[in-house]
């Protein structure tokens, strides 16, 4: 993979993750009804989260720290993968937020991001 492509993927994927990161403190409440009854605090797992969010997205636009940002978003992304698992299996709760055949779509695209996230920033490069 080339270092432009990585560099133009990191690009989007830190847009992608600062923008995503931003809506859990403008948006709070809907990202607190997707987290699993079976956790504590869903504020602070929401706040804290998009915090990650917005780091590991900066962090991926550098390239001295785009390996341990990337590395770290996919951490999150397996740590939020729960959320996700929820939103398919108690579908009808959400369905204001999007339709159920959208929500298990979700499923497959988190493993797609981890890979896509891989390929731009955590996968070492060669020479």
């Amino acid at each position: 993979m080339s270092q432009r492509f990585r560099d133009v993927g990191s690009v989007a994927t830190g847009a992608l993750f600062i923008a995503a990161g931003t809506l859990h403190f403008r948006f709070t409440r809907p990202y607190e009804a997707i987290v699993p009854p079976l956790f504590p605090a869903h504020r602070e797992l929401v706040l804290i989260s998009g915090a990650c969010e917005i780091l590991g997205g900066v962090g991926v636009l550098f390239r001295p720290t785009r390996r341990y940002a990337a590395w770290g978003l996919i951490a999150l992304l397996v740590a939020v993968f729960p959320a996700n698992v929820y939103m398919v299996v108690d579908a009808r709760r959400f369905s204001q937020l999007a339709p159920s055949w959208a929500l298990a779509a979700r499923l497959p695209l988190q493993t797609l991001f981890v890979w896509w996230i891989y390929a731009v920033g955590a996968k070492p490069r060669r020479g």
